[in-house]
């Protein structure tokens, strides 16, 4: 049983005091509150008082006093981890507050697909800029993985399947799946397919970046369209802009299409052309302010798959 004060005492409910937690640890790490008073730079009086203290307001004795110093009692053995894991997290809540009160100002490099960089990321990299003005945008638009560990980017705006790359954060921001769009132009001109089988008497723009490309083209084979290529982009870009300008009809990343006032969907999103996209980061950056609000602006702006 853990040694108590009266139950008068224990039943009180007065919050200890972190002074008190600190002498508490002091005169436990020392041994004495002589030495303990040193440490703090306090008197040996002060640190007996606040001793004191912290053991009435939790109910138990702390330590054993003796001639030779304090030695814990089982109570104050049995207290002594919690003690010292408030002493941790309250370190981590002054470092923490020490880097929110830095001001957000420097280069953030923030990598992402040309296709979502030229759609629904424009107007959010601009307000992004009003936002925070201390902060330079670079923006590299790009397929390749950056090595962002390696420290060849800061944020990554990544469609993946799978989580690779150790020491990354990766945030899940939303599924982005895949349909079929025509422009407005085209529709006036051909009518917009709103069925499956409507869509092999239309022509197909094929292309996109390689990682683009092969998810691309394997729908098409699978759906027995891709004879009806006429034109092939090796960029995303390209793949939209001849969308675009009414040459057919392309599969597009909703997340990119579905923002563009020239498009149309045609069909529903197609279920086996389903991705996500992730906020990718290192986790050796996640507390610098810089990065920091930069990821919080990204959070809460870029746009959420509906249906």
């Amino acid at each position: 049983m853990l040694p108590t004060r009266s139950a008068k005492v224990q039943n009180s409910d007065m919050t200890p005091d972190w002074d008190d937690v600190r002498h508490f640890l002091a005169v436990a790490e020392t041994g004495s509150t002589l030495a303990a008073g040193r440490a703090l730079r306090v008197s040996q009086t002060t640190a007996a008082r606040r001793v004191a203290a912290l053991e009435e307001a939790l109910g138990v004795i702390l330590f054993d006093r003796r001639q030779a110093g304090y030695l814990l009692t089982p109570a104050g053995e049995a207290l002594l981890t919690h003690a010292r894991s408030a002493q941790d997290a309250l370190r981590r809540l002054t470092d923490e507050a020490s880097l929110l009160g830095r001001s957000a100002e420097g280069v953030v490099r923030l990598t992402l697909s040309p296709i979502f960089a030229f759609t629904f990321m424009m107007p959010i990299i601009g307000d992004l800029r009003i936002a925070q003005p201390s902060i330079h945008i670079e923006i590299d638009t790009t397929e390749d993985v950056r090595d962002l560990a390696g420290g060849e980017a800061d944020i990554a705006l990544r469609v993946s399947k799978e989580r690779r790359g150790a020491g990354l954060v990766w945030r899940l921001l939303t599924a982005d799946p895949w349909t079929v769009y025509c422009s407005r132009a085209y529709a006036e001109r051909h009518g917009v397919p709103r069925h499956m089988s409507e869509l092999v008497n239309h022509p197909f723009i094929g292309g996109g970046e390689p990682g683009v490309w092969a998810h691309y083209q394997a729908w098409l084979a699978a759906s027995g369209l891709e004879e009806k290529v006429i034109m092939h982009h090796n960029s995303s870009t390209g793949l939209l802009a001849a969308v675009r300008a009414g040459t057919g009809l392309a599969a597009l990343p909703c997340l990119a299409a579905d923002t563009d006032p020239d498009l149309i969907r045609c069909v529903p999103p197609l279920k086996k052309v389903i991705t996500h996209l992730w906020l990718v980061y290192p986790e050796r950056l996640r507390h610098e302010p810089r990065i920091r609000a930069v990821l919080d602006f990204l959070i809460a702006r870029v746009p959420r798959f509906t249906g």
